[in-house]
Formats: C-alpha cells, structure tokens, sequence
C-alpha cells in the first residue's frame, strides 16, 4: 500500500461530519484523499467518493505504517468525540515524522493540549463558525478571513453609494483607512485595481484593514 508522496495527496482521520466534508471538499476540488476511520461502515459509506478508504484504529502506530501515511504531507486528525484517541494520534503522527498535522478540537482547553503536543494547527469549527456568523450579522461581509484580533480581510458588496465612483473619489483608503485588494465583477476578478478603477452596483469588494474601519465601510449605503 506504499504511495510517493505527493502534494495533491492529503489523509483524513475519522470521518463523522466535519471529517468527511473535508475529505470529499479536497476531492471535489481534484485532491486525492485516504479516508481513515475505525467505523466499518462509515468507510464503506465514503468507498465510492475518495480515493482510498480503509478502517483501523489511528492511535496504533503499526496500523498507521501500513498505510504508508509519512507518504502524506499533510494529515487532518478529524476525530471530535473521543479527546484521548484525538490526542494520542496526533503524538504519533508528529512522532512517525508526518510533516503537517492539523487536528479538530472542542474546545479551547483541547486546543492548547494538541498545540503542547505537536500538532501544527488546530481548528475548532463551531467556534470559527459562530464567528464568521457573528462578523456576518455585524459587518455585512460575505466571507471574512482573520488576521490576529484586531485587522481582516472581509469581501461584500460594494454599497449603492460608491456605484459610478472611482476608487479615488470613494477615499475608502483615505478617509475609511481601508485598503481595496480586489474587485470581484461577475467572473471578472482585477486584483490591486488602480485608483481611478471605476466602482458599479454588485461588485464585490475585497479589504483588508481594521475590523472597526471595515465595520465603518459597511455602514455604507
């Protein structure tokens, strides 16, 4: 079962919910994903859509080295109820030299302890889901992207006000302290558009500052 590694390769461990979106997102997206889990038949389920499913039990070292999972750059350790086998895995797989281990936790504690231990990043996905709603709700973005807890890069419409206006004359630089990185027109994407870019209703803005002048920019109408 050796594979080469590749960079188009990525290995997910424990298939519930978030698991199993993960693996079939990077497959819809032309990854190719072994899918693990100690469920039998929560493999069988996901068989036909990744590439490669098998059942073990993820804390057994010797199970994992029989899937060759070094071979695998990057392992997502999805396991989300059971803390100590989410734990115990991620120990062995930064033991095993696997390069880049990202592990689900539950809570902030969880967090902190898969951190201590190796694990390279670590998600917690209804927290992160609570506040991309929250910033939703607030700033009226379509998508936001942190960066540390003061500054974002958020992406929503352009308000009716600026329709017909240049960059230069919407000051959404100098006066909101905002910085336009792209501008999303249909399927049209200008990165970095000059300042004398013309703005139109429904264009999609992308910018980065501060969340409190973000915040000011969506008030806008």
């Amino acid at each position: 079962m050796a594979r080469n590694n590749h960079p188009t390769e990525y290995a997910v461990i424990g298939l519930g919910r978030f698991g199993s979106s993960v693996a079939l997102t990077l497959t819809g997206l032309g990854y190719n994903v072994l899918g693990i889990d100690r469920d039998r038949d929560i493999v069988q389920q996901l068989a036909d859509q990744l590439a490669q499913t098998v059942a073990l039990d993820a804390t057994n070292e010797d199970a994992l080295r029989q899937v060759d999972i070094t071979s695998y750059e990057t392992v997502i350790v999805a396991i989300g109820s059971n803390f100590e086998a989410n734990l115990l895995t991620t120990v062995s797989l930064k033991s095993m030299g696997v390069r880049t281990v990202i592990c689900k936790a539950l809570s902030e504690r969880q967090k902190t302890i898969l951190l201590r231990v190796g694990a390279d990043r670590v998600i917690l996905p209804e927290h992160e889901a609570g506040c991309r709603l929250g910033y939703e709700l607030a700033i009226g973005s379509l998508d936001r992207i942190e960066l540390g807890s003061t500054h974002s890069v958020a992406e929503f419409r352009a308000p009716a006000s600026l329709a017909g206006r240049s960059l230069r004359q919407a000051g959404l630089d100098t006066v909101l302290g905002v910085n336009v990185l792209a501008v999303k027109r249909g399927e049209a994407l200008t990165m970095l558009p000059p300042p004398d870019y013309v703005l139109q209703a429904d264009d999609v803005l992308v910018v980065g500052g501060s969340n409190d002048d973000i915040s000011r920019l969506s008030e806008l109408e």
